[in-house]
C-alpha cells in the first residue's frame, strides 16, 4: 500500500521540476549555522507560500548528513483517536518520488503499546505529515520513513510514546521531526505573545512548561503533542543545545496582521563538550587513578573533587592504560550513558580489571602504569570515506552484529593513511580487511578529546 501524495496542488506544488526548483531555494536562502550533532527539527506545515522559508531554514542544516531512520511526528486534523497512529505500508509519495517505510519495524512499533496503532483514515487526507517530505527529500538520502500521526493525547501517554521511541531507535542515526504551526487566527501583536511564550519553552527545551503553557492557553502549537515528544525525547536523551532558526506569521505573505497564524522553525542538536580545562583533566586523571587503587587496596573511593557542569555531562569516553608504553587496557562507552566522571570511573575500573586481553592489574604495576583518557563527540554516519581525517577522527565499523572502534590515536601511533586506517578497524571488527567497501558496512566518526 502506498500513501499517495494528497496536498500536492494546494500545499505546494505538484509539478516535479517546479518542486524541486521551489524547495531547492528554500534550502540555499542562506549557510549552515549548527555547529554540532543534529537531533531533531521543529518545522511549520502550511503551504509553502507561507512557511516554506521558515520550513527551509532548519532543513538546510541536514543537508548532505546520513540518517538511517526519520520519524516524523505531526498532529492530525482529519480523524479522531487516541495516542499515535503509524502508516502501515510500503511508502509515501510526493511528486518527486516514493519514500520507502519499513513496515517490519512500523510493526513492532504498533505491538509495543496500546498507545501506538494504525488508522487509515487518519493519513488519508492530512497534509501536516506530507509537507515536511519534500525537504527531506531534497536534503537527505536513502532514509527510512517513520509516519506518525498524532490524536488525543495527556502529558504521561506523550512521554510513554517518546520513551518507546527512545528505546527502539536508541542503536540507530535518527532525525526525529515535529510539525507544528503556532497560534491561529490572532491580531499580530496577540499572536506574538502567544507565540514568544512557545519559543521560550521550545529554545530552553522545557518539556515541562511547554506542556503547561500550551494546557493554560499561555502558548498555542497545533502539533503541541508532536513538539513536547520532540522536547522529551530531549530530555531523555541529554540533547543539550536548541536553535530557533526563525519565527515569522502569515502576514509576510497576506499582509493580513488582523488575523495571522504564526510559524517557527527550530534545530535541536548536540553539542560538542566544550573543550575541559586543566583542572577538570587533572581530576579525571585523579578519578581513574584512585579508583584502580581503591580497587587493589579493598577501600572505598573517597576523593573529593569540585564536580563541574562539564564533568556532569553525558558524553561517551575511553580509559586506556599503558604500562612502559605498552598497552594494558583500554575500555570505554562508545556513546554517552552516564556523567563523564562517573563513566571515567567505570571504565577506568574496566580498564585495569576486566580487559580480556589482560590480566588485572596488581598492587607492583601502580607506580608503572600510565593512564590517557579519550572523551568522545557523537557518533556521526558517513557515506564518504573522504571525510576520515586520519588523527583527527575515530572510526567505529559496523557490520550485522559486528562491530569494532579504533581511537583517532591510534592512527598517529601506527602512521596510518585512510585505508589502512579503515582497513585495521575492520579487523578489530573481526571482519575481513575490505569489509569497509561492502554495501551494507556501516562507518561512523568521531572526534575525542585525549588527555
Amino acid at each position: 500500500m502506498i500513501r499517495k501524495a494528497a496536498v500536492s496542488g494546494s500545499f505546494y506544488s505538484n509539478n516535479r521540476s517546479k518542486l524541486i526548483k521551489e524547495v531547492e531555494e528554500y534550502l540555499s536562502t542562506s549557510v549552515k549555522s549548527i555547529d554540532g550533532d543534529i537531533k531533531a527539527i521543529i518545522s511549520p506545515h502550511a503551504g509553502y507560500i507561507y512557511s516554506g522559508r521558515i520550513a527551509g531554514e532548519a532543513y538546510k542544516e541536514i543537508v548532505g548528513e546520513q540518517y538511517d531512520y526519520v520519524v516524523v511526528f505531526a498532529p492530525c486534523h482529519r480523524g479522531r483517536f487516541q495516542g499515535a497512529s503509524i502508516f502501515r505500508g510500503e511508502a509515501y509519495e510526493t511528486p518527486i518520488g516514493l519514500i520507502k517505510l519499513d513496515i517490519n519495524t512500523i510493526d513492532e512499533l504498533i505491538n509495543s503499546s496500546n498507545l501506538i496503532n494504525f488508522y487509515p483514515e487518519a493519513h488519508k487526507e492530512e497534509h501536516s505529515l506530507e509537507v515536511q517530505l519534500p525537504f527531506l527529500q531534497l536534503s537527505i538520502k536513502n532514509f527510512t520513513l517513520i509516519p506518525v500521526l498524532l490524536g488525543s493525547f495527556n502529558q504521561e501517554e506523550l512521554k510513554e510514546i517518546a520513551t518507546i521511541f527512545k528505546n527502539f531507535f536508541q542503536n540507530k542515526r535518527v532525525l526525529f521531526v515535529a510539525s507544528t504551526d503556532l497560534s491561529h487566527f490572532y491580531q499580530q501583536q496577540k499572536a506574538k505573545e502567544l507565540d514568544n511564550a512557545a519559543i521560550d519553552d521550545i529554545s530552553t527545551l522545557n518539556y515541562n512548561k511547554f506542556y503547561n503553557d500550551i494546557i493554560s492557553g499561555k502558548t498555542e502549537a497545533c502539533g503541541a503533542g508532536a513538539v513536547f515528544i520532540i522536547l522529551y525525547l530531549a530530555n531523555l536523551n541529554n540533547w543539550n543545545s536548541c536553535k530557533v532558526m526563525k519565527y515569522a506569521d502569515s502576514s509576510d505573505s497576506s499582509g493580513d496582521k488582523s488575523s495571522v497564524v504564526g510559524y517557527l522553525s527550530a534545530v535541536i542538536y548536540q553539542k560538542d563538550i566544550s573543550d575541559l580545562n586543566l583542572s577538570e583533566k587533572e581530576t579525571l586523571h585523579n578519578i581513574a587513578m584512585e579508583s584502580i587503587k581503591a580497587a587493589i587496596y579493598n577501600k572505598t573511593f573517597d576523593l573529593k573533587y569540585n564536580r563541574t557542569n562539564l564533568l556532569k555531562e553525558i558524553k561517551g569516553a575511553f580509559v586506556t592504560i599503558k604500562k612502559k608504553g605498552e598497552l594494558r587496557g583500554c575500555i570505554g562507552y562508545i556513546q554517552g550513558l552516564k556523567p563523564l566522571d562517573i563513566t571515567v570511573k567505570e571504565m577506568a575500573l574496566a580498564a585495569a580489571f576486566e580487559d580480556p586481553r589482560f590480566m588485572p592489574v596488581t598492587k607492583d604495576e601502580l607506580p608503572q602504569i600510565e593512564i590517557e583518557i579519550s572523551v568522545l563527540s557523537p557518533l556521526k554516519k558517513i557515506e564518504d570515506i573522504n571525510q576520515i581525517i586520519p588523527g583527527k577522527h575515530g572510526i567505529l565499523i559496523k557490520k550485522g552484529y559486528r562491530s569494532g572502534l579504533l581511537l583517532p590515536q591510534v592512527a598517529t601511533e601506527y602512521n596510518w593513511d585512510r585505508v589502512t586506517f579503515l582497513s585495521q578497524t575492520c579487523i578489530k571488527a573481526g571482519l575481513s580487511p575490505k569489509s569497509w567497501e561492502e554495501r551494507n558496512t556501516e562507518i561512523y566518526i568521531f572526534t575525542a578529546q585525549i588527555f
